[in-house]
C-alpha cells in the first residue's frame, strides 16, 4: 500500500480490528488477512466515492464558463452562449464515451489509444482502485472544460452547428490524443525526465487555450471592436455580477480539478487544495494591482480573470510546489493574464472572456513552471525543479510538452476550422451578428422584458 494513503488505512485497520474483536476468537485468528482485505475495500470505496464528487465539483465548472462567458458579452446573444455550453457537455460527453476514451486511455502506441470504444471490450481504468464508469466521468468533465474554453473566444459570432461540430472533433479527437501522450502512458510520460502535469495546465488549460487562438483568427472580430485607426475599442459585457459568480463557480470547481487529480482519497489532497487557493487568490490579487497601474482603474473583470489565471497556472504543478512555490506561479499568472489580454488584443484577435490569455498563456506558464519551483522531495517523484538545484532537465521536458501540444493543437485545429469554413461557413452574417444570435439562431431572445398573462375563460383576462 502506497506511504500517502497510510492515514486511511489506519482508519481501515482499527475498524477492521474493531469489528474482528467483535466476532471473537475464532475470528481473531484470521485476523491478517480478514483486516488487509476490509482495508481494500474500504480504500477503494474511499477512492470511489471521492473522485466521483470531484467529477461532480468539475461538471459544475460548466456553470461556471457559462456565466462568465455571457457575462463579459453582450445580452443579445446570452442564450446562444448558454445553449453552447449546455451543449459542449452533452455532445462532448457522447463523443469522448464512444471514441474519446478510447484513444485517450486505450492500449496502443505512444501517440493513440485504440481499445476499448464505447467503453466495451479492452476499456480499463489505469488506476487499481477506480472503476471504469467512476474514472470515465470524472475524465469526460476534463474533456468537456477543454472545449468549453474555446466557447469564449469565439463569442457572439459563431454559427451554432459549426460550434457543435468543432466542439464534438476537440472532444471526440484531438484533445483525447493530447490525454494520451501522458495520461495515456504515451511519449511524454515516457521521456528520459518524464514530463509532468499533473491536473492539466496543458493538456487541458492550454489544449483549450490554443484552439480558441485559431478559432478567433479564423472568425476574425466582432463588428466594432477595432476603429478606423485600427486600435481595439472596449465593447462592455452586459452583467458584471455574473462574471464574479461565474469566477466563484469555478473556483469551487477547481477543488475537484486539482486535488480530485490525485485520484484517490489520501493525505495529499489537502496540500494540493492549499497550492491551489493560494495561487488562485495571487494572481487575483496582482492581476487587480497591475490593471490599476495601467488603466489608473482597478478593473473588476481583469480581477476575475486573474483568479482563474492563477489557478490554471498552478494545476500542473499544484501537487509538486511548495506554498509559496504556488504564490510565486500565481502573482506571476496574475501579471501575465493583463499583458496577454492587451498584447492580444492589439493584435488584432478578438477574444471577448480573455480564454487564450487565461487557458492558453497562463496553461502554458504553469506547466513550465514546473521546471522551475518543483520541490526536491514529493510524492510523485518529479526531479527538482532549476530554482531547487534541480538542472535544467525538468525544464527541458516541459517546454517540449508544451512546444509539442501548441503545436498539433494549433495544426489539427486550424485544419478543423478551416474545413468547417469552406463547407458550412463559421461566422453568421452580419445582420445576424448585429441582432444577436438568440432570435435567429434558437428563435427566441434569452431575456423577455415583457410579462405574457393567458387567458382564461369566464373572466375579465379573456
Amino acid at each position: 500500500m502506497k506511504w500517502r494513503r497510510f492515514a486511511l488505512a489506519a482508519v481501515g485497520a482499527a475498524t477492521a480490528g474493531a469489528i474482528l474483536m467483535i466476532a471473537g476468537p475464532a475470528g481473531a485468528q484470521e485476523a491478517p488477512a480478514d483486516a488487509e482485505t476490509l482495508i481494500g475495500e474500504v480504500q477503494a470505496n474511499l477512492d470511489n466515492v471521492f473522485v466521483l464528487l470531484a467529477a461532480v465539483l468539475v461538471i459544475f465548472m460548466q456553470a461556471g464558463f457559462a456565466l462568465v462567458e455571457a457575462g463579459l458579452t453582450r445580452a443579445k446573444s446570452v442564450a446562444n452562449i448558454m445553449m453552447k455550453n449546455l451543449m459542449d457537455f452533452c455532445v462532448g460527453a457522447v463523443a469522448f464515451f464512444c471514441v474519446g476514451y478510447a484513444i485517450a486511455f486505450g492500449s496502443g502506441n505512444d501517440y493513440f489509444g485504440s481499445t476499448g470504444w464505447f467503453l466495451g471490450s479492452g476499456a480499463e481504468s489505469p488506476y487499481e482502485n477506480l472503476t471504469v464508469p467512476t474514472f470515465f466521468v470524472f475524465q469526460v468533465a476534463f474533456a468537456a472544460t477543454a472545449a468549453t474554453i474555446v466557447s469564449g473566444a469565439m463569442a457572439e459570432r459563431t454559427k451554432f452547428k459549426s460550434y457543435i461540430i468543432y466542439s464534438l472533433v476537440i472532444t471526440a479527437v484531438i484533445y483525447p490524443v493530447v490525454v494520451h501522450w501522458l495520461w495515456g502512458g504515451g511519449w511524454l510520460a515516457n521521456l528520459s525526465t518524464p514530463y509532468h502535469d499533473f491536473a492539466g495546465s496543458s493538456i487541458v488549460h492550454m489544449t483549450g487555450g490554443v484552439a480558441a487562438l485559431i478559432g478567433a483568427i479564423f472568425l476574425g472580430p466582432r463588428i466594432g471592436k477595432y476603429g478606423p485607426d485600427g486600435k481595439p475599442r472596449a465593447i462592455p459585457g452586459h452583467s458584471i455580477p455574473f462574471a464574479v459568480i461565474g469566477a466563484f463557480i469555478l473556483l469551487v470547481g477547481w477543488y475537484g480539478f486539482n486535488p480530485g487529480s490525485e485520484l484517490a482519497a489520501d493525505g495529499l489532497i489537502g496540500p494540493i487544495a492549499l497550492t491551489t487557493t493560494l495561487s488562485g487568490v495571487a494572481g487575483a490579487i496582482v492581476a487587480t494591482a497591475v490593471i490599476w497601474i495601467v488603466a489608473g482603474k482597478p478593473d473588476v473583470a481583469m480581477a476575475a480573470n486573474g483568479l482563474l489565471a492563477g489557478l490554471v497556472g498552478v494545476t500542473a504543478g499544484t501537487a509538486v510546489v511548495s506554498n509559496t512555490g504556488a504564490l510565486i506561479i500565481g502573482a506571476i499568472s496574475g501579471a501575465i493574464v493583463v499583458g496577454a489580454v492587451l498584447f492580444i488584443e492589439r493584435m488584432k484577435v478578438d477574444d471577448p472572456v480573455g480564454a487564450v490569455s487565461v487557458h492558453g498563456v497562463c496553461g502554458a506558464w504553469g506547466t513550465i513552471a514546473v521546471g522551475l519551483f518543483a520541490v526536491e522531495e514529493n510524492a510523485y517523484e518529479v526531479g527538482p525543479g532549476l530554482f531547487y538545484g534541480g538542472g535544467t532537465s525538468q525544464l527541458v521536458s516541459q517546454l517540449t510538452g508544451v512546444v509539442a501540444i501548441a503545436a498539433f493543437v494549433a495544426v489539427t485545429t486550424a485544419i478543423l476550422f478551416g474545413v468547417i469554413n469552406a463547407t458550412i461557413g463559421l461566422r453568421v452574417t452580419e445582420e445576424e451578428e448585429m441582432n444577436g444570435l438568440d432570435v435567429h439562431e434558437h428563435g427566441h431572445a434569452g431575456y423577455v422584458d415583457d410579462i405574457v398573462v393567458p387567458s382564461v375563460p369566464g373572466t375579465s383576462l379573456t
